[in-house]
């Protein structure tokens, strides 16, 4: 979840005049889906307005076709969109989609957290965008950014496991 509003992050300042970060109090925002290759370091990512399952099918499709020979093995937590019952017969159409799970509350074995982290520390911590837009423009030239050099992604993600 990438909101308009955003917090302080590790910074210094002077002592009695602390940084502060503008906001406008509205509560837009956009859900991202992202996916990383751990043989190329190729992420891929989807903004959608909400995270339902649908938004998560659109997901499955963008990956499919990014990948369309070979199984596909898809590391989700345990999110209840990773479960919903609607989501079952897309599985069951599209059998090269193979889904683990990780253990509950185990966001540290999984690397697309480190994607977030790395995101909101690299673009929307401690700055203040005018416009929703801005949030979603800076976003995508991250990704942009660092499939330029996928490899060098798998490493820094990877190091946190």
């Amino acid at each position: 979840m990438i909101r308009s509003y955003q917090a302080l992050q590790y910074n210094w300042f002077p002592r009695g005049r602390q940084r502060k970060v503008r906001t406008y109090g509205k509560h837009e925002g956009a859900k991202l889906f992202g996916a990383i290759n751990y043989e190329t370091g190729q992420v891929h990512h989807r903004e959608e307005e909400k995270a339902d399952t649908a938004a998560f099918i659109r997901f499955l499709q963008d990956l499919l076709s990014a990948y369309p020979g070979g199984e596909i093995a898809l590391i989700l937590d345990n999110s209840r969109i990773h479960h919903a019952t609607e989501l079952q017969p897309f599985l069951a159409e599209h059998p090269r989609l193979q889904s683990v799970f990780l253990p509950p509350y185990s966001p540290n074995l999984n690397p697309v957290e480190g994607l977030w982290l790395w995101l909101k520390a690299d673009v929307v911590n401690n700055v203040f965008f005018e416009k929703f837009y801005k949030v979603k423009l800076h976003v995508s030239q991250f990704m942009k950014r660092i499939n330029k050099h996928p490899l060098g992604t798998v490493d820094r993600l990877l190091v946190r496991l």
